[in-house]
């Protein structure tokens, strides 16, 4: 009777997964890391493998000198970031999307798909930023590893998984356009600060991006709270999960904001 029952289970399974794979958008089916939730999960192990391992690794090692390393890659991101940005912005002014609703367009039109890839880019983006986590191990700067760090890296490569397997596209790509952006402007932050003490004068506006970042979510909470109401052709599914990202977002950069900025001002005070 046991084996029955776990033979139920087992077939439940398969079904469940085969369901994931079988109704997503046809599009991007073949796009690398889309098909299948396995290889984007396999990274994801990898990730958090390279968290446990990474700092007993160089527990009594040298940091490393990424210095070179550092600034190319972040003003590599900041071209990206960019182009993303204006693909984003481009896509949708031509394909006239609507800020209160936007369903996914489907087919195969240049203006579709055009929006499809660059969703894409942007999940691939996220796998990307991963390397900011492997930055910090060689560095030693393992206090940069916290909740929210790793939290907001492995959460964003699922979430937009998801997004480009099954809405590539609507309402999501106004989240795609606001982050890329603030991206433009956080690693160019990065970019600058990896040349050394010499720029730290000039950086003066950490506290401003910090709360640039704060705004993108506010905004993304905002609009998917209206089109949780509103009578749009987009998955309420979808936009719960925003939602509930963008809160627990919201919850913790406001909490990263206020140990930061507010408690360091108020020590000072006295």
């Amino acid at each position: 009777m046991k084996g029955f029952h776990a033979l139920a289970i087992w077939q439940k399974l398969q079904l469940f997964y085969q369901g994931i794979l079988g109704n997503g958008d046809k599009r991007t089916d073949s796009w690398p890391l889309v098909y299948s939730p396995v290889p984007i999960s396999s990274i994801f192990l990898c990730y958090l493998l390279i968290i446990w391992l990474g700092p007993k690794l160089m527990k009594n090692r040298q940091p490393v000198n990424l210095k070179p390393i550092l600034i190319v890659y972040n003003f590599s991101m900041v071209c990206l970031s960019a182009y993303m940005f204006y693909e984003f912005t481009a896509s949708s002014w031509l394909a006239k999307y609507s800020l209160l609703c936007q369903p996914v367009d489907y087919s195969d039109s240049p203006q579709a798909t055009r929006m499809a890839r660059v969703c894409w880019w942007f999940y691939f983006s996220k796998v990307i930023e991963l390397s900011d986590t492997i930055f910090f191990i060689l560095r030693k700067k393992n206090s940069q590893l916290t909740f929210l760090h790793v939290y907001h890296h492995t959460t964003m490569i699922f979430n937009w998984w998801a997004g480009v397997k099954y809405v590539a596209g609507g309402q999501s790509f106004l989240i795609g356009l606001i982050n890329s952006l603030v991206h433009v402007v956080m690693y160019l932050y990065y970019g600058l600060a990896a040349f050394g003490p010499s720029m730290t004068k000039y950086l003066w506006w950490k506290r401003y991006l910090t709360s640039l970042q704060l705004l993108q979510f506010f905004i993304v909470t905002i609009h998917t709270t209206y089109n949780l109401f509103a009578d749009c052709d987009f998955p309420d599914s979808m936009n719960m999960a925003v939602f509930a990202y963008s809160l627990s977002l919201i919850a913790l950069f406001s909490n990263f904001y206020y140990k930061s900025y507010l408690t360091k001002t108020k020590t000072k005070e006295t």
